[in-house]
């Protein structure tokens, strides 16, 4: 063999060795990325984080309003695949998920917002559920009640095999109960974010469990944009009026602080809030004497319940004499909303500018003349 065909000899060589060992790599699933993963940028929550490594993401979950909470960890993977790197306080969740049970009306709002009802497999409550799609999916038995809180099924989520479970660990669920059947419990926090954008910018967190990213990046851009053009518009209103916010329920008045999500709502339609000094983001309980001292001479009082009926001023004053004494009671100015008519637990998380505009409409109804009220509107019967 003469010095030039030696040469071409070992130049195939080295090109059918790189063209095999590209193949093998490719061939690795340790080395395929997120397919088609848009990036996530948080904004406003302040309970999830994310930090993107290529072929695995990781998602550290804590309570929006106490940073020294405990941290939720999970690794998303691409799904068939176990990335080498991922630290081992992670819990490992393969992406897209395809078969979910939600615990909250707040967590269901999240996959009905990105259209994504059919991954839903189990729900804990069917109380006021108002989405036609999911009533239709029981109605199929592609999605199953699992029980309630304190005494879930656990025979049905085996049955259902979800991929994940989305919980609430603060909240009184019985997860213990069901954390022994082998199926990953995802923490979701976005009800204790005092953010209205902040609340609904959890369709995100979602999104990376469905592998949507970046249809969920489009949708909250547009409710962002809505949202600041509202709340700019609302800036602009003089007088501010003053919210008073709940009924008594068994003998007590349960109230939000001046730091929480309907605090900020008020502030951001152009009102105060009763409670706007009180520092606190979560609920408590006050007597009756007390919200009477501080809010019976509030313009405008806010209600939302499952009244059973024609809810009206005549019924209001039934359930409690005394409520005939607040100025929005005597100058018809309460807000209403009925959860028996209207999906508000179902949407409201994921639609903030629809709020912020109805509360707008309420408040300063000369700004937004043309909208029509979507969950709360002005009481007028008597």
């Amino acid at each position: 063999m003469d010095k030039i065909g030696a040469i071409l000899l070992f130049c195939l060589f080295i090109l059918t060795a790189c063209k095999g060992n590209a193949q093998k790599e490719n061939s690795n699933p340790e080395n395929i990325n997120i397919p088609d993963a848009a990036e996530i940028d948080i904004k406003y929550a302040k309970g999830f984080s994310v930090k993107d490594f290529g072929r695995y993401r990781l998602v550290d979950v804590r309570d929006p309003v106490d940073e020294n909470s405990l941290t939720y960890r999970y690794a998303l993977v691409p799904r068939g695949t176990r990335p080498e790197g991922i630290p081992g306080e992670y819990t490992v969740i393969e992406t897209p998920v395809e078969r979910v049970v939600c615990m909250t009306a707040l967590q269901m709002s999240n996959f009905i917002k990105l259209e994504q009802t059919d991954k839903i497999v189990g729900i804990n409550s069917t109380r006021f559920l108002s989405n036609e799609k999911i009533n239709q999916q029981l109605k199929e038995k592609k999605t199953s009640h699992i029980g309630i809180e304190g005494n879930f099924d656990n025979e049905v989520i085996l049955s259902i095999d979800p991929d994940i479970i989305l919980v609430s660990p603060f909240k009184k669920g019985g997860y213990d109960a069901i954390r022994n059947l082998g199926f990953p419990l995802v923490t979701f926090l976005g009800y204790k974010e005092s953010s209205p954008l902040g609340q609904a910018e959890w369709i995100k967190f979602t999104a990376m469990l469905l592998g949507i990213e970046e249809q969920a990046n489009r949708q909250f851009d547009k409710i962002e944009e809505r949202y600041i053009e509202l709340q700019a518009l609302a800036a602009t209103a003089s007088p501010r009026p003053r919210v008073l916010s709940g009924e008594m329920h068994g003998g007590n008045w349960y109230v939000v602080g001046g730091k929480s999500y309907l605090a900020h709502l008020f502030e951001d339609a152009g009102a105060d809030y009763f409670m706007q000094n009180d520092d606190e983001s979560g609920g408590f309980y006050v007597d009756f004497e007390s919200v009477y001292l501080q809010g019976a001479d509030a313009d405008f009082w806010r209600i939302v319940n499952s009244f059973d009926g024609e809810f009206s001023y005549g019924a209001l004053q039934q359930t409690d004499p005394r409520y005939a004494d607040f100025k929005a009671f005597k100058e018809r100015k309460v807000i209403y909303c009925s959860l028996r008519h209207k999906p508000f637990y179902e949407n409201t998380p994921v639609e903030p500018e629809v709020v912020l505009a109805d509360l707008i409409k309420a408040f300063h109804p000369a700004l937004l003349p043309d909208h029509t009220p979507v969950y709360y509107e002005v009481l007028n019967r008597d």
